[in-house]
């Protein structure tokens, strides 16, 4: 191989080692990491959220609303066309509903939880802490010439 060409091969090489080490340290950020964590327990949480609302809550709706079918039946006739506006008064309901189960269960709940963190009382100060304030006390005493 002609010295040109090993010098242009090894160039790329080392871009391409260079470039590799730097997606490693993008992709093993904590940011990064952090970020991906919580897409996946956002979509596994979307998924309880969907359950509560198509499977329980919807269903009860419909058997409180009149009609066979509760919502999903009801349907305009329209010169011999079809329009189920049923189905979309009940994405409407289920959107509104979902909304309203992630207020409460983030909002509200982790409000209520990070309010409880903040309000415990900080722990009594230590021995070492103690004397320490007093020598700071005893400082600024000395610095305003009332010792």
């Amino acid at each position: 191989m002609e010295p040109v060409y090993e010098s242009i091969a090894a160039g790329t090489k080392n871009r391409v080692v260079s470039m590799f080490d730097e997606f490693k340290k993008f992709a093993f950020k904590g940011n990064v990491v952090d970020l991906a964590i919580g897409i996946i327990i956002g979509a596994a949480f979307s998924a309880i959220v969907k359950s509560l609302v198509e499977d329980i809550i919807m269903p009860l709706i419909g058997l409180i609303l009149p009609g066979d079918k509760g919502y999903d039946g009801w349907v305009w006739q329209v010169h011999g066309a079809t329009v189920p506006y049923g189905k979309f008064v009940g994405a409407v309901v289920h959107f509104l509903l979902v909304a309203f189960i992630l207020y409460i269960c983030i909002v509200k709940f982790l409000g209520w939880i990070m309010k409880t963190k903040t309000e415990e009382p900080p722990p009594p100060p230590t021995k070492d802490q103690e004397l320490l304030m007093e020598i700071r006390d005893l400082l600024k005493q000395k610095a305003a010439g009332q010792v």
